[in-house]
């Protein structure tokens, strides 16, 4: 297929605010695709590379180059030529990267040059995210898009499983299945503004520690050991502790999720930038092993002995964990049997969690399924304060004290049209090392820089902690952030993953909706 096929769609989808057409226009063209370039364009029509981001900097893309006169840029060949980009190091790397990108840029038309810029610097802004692009495949191969989302939760890949069903309709769904070595999208969990406000909404249910650290799921399978994070990349050499212990336990082909922390002398968390920085790509892990050790503690099953669990409900999934794993590598718990008895006992967990350090609780239905890759009702999160995890749009040099360091942060929530709303901006909160960390993480994002605001990719996630919301003609939404301070970055978490302004409204229903 020609790439000026996908440029074409993706920028009528982008033209058009209607669901209905964007599925429509989305599955004309996976129909249309070879069954061997389905995955590559559904990737592209989501934003996403394969091979993840090549390293191009904005510069390199706003170079001009003249672009061809008709079409003859296949999908195939961009796909191979960043590969070649990817796989570009040392010595001469940037010329060998420029060489290879004038050439992919100049075998393209105008618009073609416009989508190829956009997909590689991640501006893909057209709104054909995944919920849009599986009810295009759906359409297209004829099949219900509830089994498709099932068929993607387990299998993660929304490119891989459209390949197949495409190729093969329904019948290929029926393959699809949870694997040992295949990570799986977590369950992720709304939020309620109390424990007796969780309670009240789930009735029984099991109180956990809500840990600040990195999600991680472990796949063991004989001896191979592969760890993930909530993003699905794997990070198993980076966390060698946690493939011993994994190595450790008694089965020998289970998926366990859970976080991973850091200690210190006192048994006390550390702050989870430490640990972010422990697995971060760059750093010695025989050196960090030693300097900041870490644990896993874990708070689900997914599959053991041969079994998929994640339809059992989550007091059988527990006694299959507390089967498999000691207590002192489980996350600790208090099962809620009878909310209205245990109110009081209930409110001493929380307020026992929070003393020990930890950043408040999880609460889950004891009837409640692993609902992979969704934030279901039925885990519901209880935090002292405020959060959001917004998305760093842009930000501002400093000065005095923070001259040459980029802090007043520009954050934005997911809007309905994939793009995203900037609620506000805050330079609170950040210490020294945070500055100096986030300085060079969005240099690395920069797109434009005006001497005084540098404007990112969306990628970087934020949390942070506000005081409420207050009515504002200045911002799209209609609304501003009130206090607000970061408590920490985030990379581990995708954009994707971010609140949206949905969210950010429901939670103050006395706010405009918009």
């Amino acid at each position: 297929m020609l790439l000026a096929e996908v440029a074409r769609v993706s920028a009528e989808v982008a033209g058009t605010s209607a669901r209905s057409r964007k599925t429509a226009l989305l599955a004309e063209l996976f129909a249309a695709a070879p069954p061997d370039e389905a995955g590559l364009v559904i990737a592209y029509l989501a934003g996403r590379l394969p091979q993840g981001r090549p390293g191009i900097g904005w510069r390199a893309l706003a170079r001009e180059v003249p672009p061809a006169g008709e079409p003859t840029l296949a999908v195939g060949a961009v796909d191979a030529a960043v590969t070649e980009l990817a796989a570009v190091a040392g010595p001469g790397a940037q010329a060998g990267r420029r060489r290879i990108l004038d050439d992919l840029l100049g075998a393209a038309t105008a618009p073609e040059q416009r989508f190829l810029r956009s997909l590689l610097s991640g501006e893909v802004r057209q709104g054909a995210l995944d919920a849009v692009a599986l009810e295009g495949v759906a359409a297209a191969a004829g099949v219900p898009a509830t089994a498709l989302r099932r068929a993607v939760m387990l299998d993660g890949s929304l490119p891989r499983v459209a390949a197949a069903v495409l190729a093969g309709g329904e019948e290929a769904l029926r393959t699809v299945t949870l694997r040992v070595g295949r990570p799986v999208q977590p369950m992720l969990a709304g939020s309620a503004k109390s424990v007796a406000e969780a309670l009240a909404a789930l009735g029984p249910c099991v109180l956990e520690e809500k840990l600040d650290g990195i999600r991680v799921q472990v796949h063991r399978e004989g001896d191979a050991v592969r760890v993930y994070t909530r993003s699905l990349d794997e990070i198993t050499d980076r966390l060698p502790e946690v493939a011993d212990l994994a190595r450790a336990l008694p089965g020998d082909a289970f998926i366990l999720d859970g976080e991973v922390i850091g200690q210190g002398a006192d048994g006390r968390p550390v702050p989870f930038q430490e640990i972010a920085s422990r697995v971060g790509s760059r750093v010695d892990v025989a050196a960090a092993r030693q300097t900041l050790p870490v644990a896993p503690y874990f708070f689900d099953v997914l599959a053991a002995g041969g079994e998929v669990l994640l339809d059992l409900p989550v007091h059988e999934r527990f006694a299959t964990l507390a089967a498999l794993v000691p207590e002192a590598s489980r996350v600790r718990r208090l099962v809620v049997a009878d909310p209205a008895a245990q109110a009081a006992e209930a409110e001493r967990f929380w307020a026992d969690t929070l003393a020990r350090g930890h950043e408040g609780v999880m609460a889950k239905g004891l009837d409640s399924a692993y609902a992979a890759g969704r934030r279901g009702k039925h885990w519901l999160k209880v935090k002292p304060v405020h959060t959001l995890d917004l998305v760093v749009l842009a930000a501002e040099w400093g000065h005095g004290r923070r001259t040459g360091l980029l802090s007043n942060l520009h954050l934005g929530a997911r809007a309905a049209d994939g793009t995203f709303a900037m609620l506000g901006k805050t330079f609170k909160g950040l210490t020294d090392e945070m500055l100096r960390w986030q300085t060079e993480r969005l240099r690395e994002l920069a797109v434009e820089d005006d001497g005084f605001t540098v404007r990112v990719r969306p990628e970087l996630v934020v949390e942070i902690a506000y005081d409420g919301l207050q009515r504002s003609t200045r911002y799209p939404a209609g609304v501003a952030l009130r206090f607000a301070r970061v408590l920490r970055h985030r990379p581990d978490k995708p954009a994707s993953e971010a609140d949206t302004v949905a969210t950010v409204l429901a939670a103050h229903p006395g706010l405009p909706q918009r």
